[in-house]
């Protein structure tokens, strides 16, 4: 049976409270789930110990068995040195799309026109 290791939401409406549990792939969010292993507040600042509990024994226990964590849970792992992450890189992620730039280029084009037309008003002025 494949596992994930994910987050199951509980919590009242904009007070977002997750379980840390092992389940079945093919389970639901917030449905059955193996065993819960740990929670997450996002409530608490960040600096909190108890924003992230984790039980550690039963977290090793699960990923040697193969169960996969999800990212943002592999993010925790990674603060507790139970799994290396490795940082994602993307490089394209702050480049435009092909329309916003189409847009761009022709702003910075009609900038580019009426700056020539106002020094060739001020030239002519100039030269009277």
């Amino acid at each position: 049976m494949a596992t994930k290791i994910r987050l199951a939401r509980g919590g009242s409406k904009k007070r977002p409270y997750y379980r840390i549990v092992i389940a079945d792939i093919r389970a639901p969010r917030d449905g059955r789930f193996i065993e819960k292993v740990g929670s997450y507040n996002p409530m608490l600042p960040k600096d909190s110990e108890d924003r992230v509990q984790l039980n550690v024994e039963r977290v090793k226990y699960w990923l040697g068995t193969g169960a996969q964590p999800t990212d943002r849970v592999a993010r925790f792992l990674d603060a507790e040195g139970l799994l290396k992450r490795e940082p994602r890189n993307n490089p394209k992620k702050a480049q435009l799309g092909r329309k916003a730039q189409e847009r761009l280029d022709e702003k910075k084009a009609a900038e580019e026109e009426a700056a020539a037309a106002a020094a060739a008003a001020s030239e002519e002025a100039a030269a009277e």
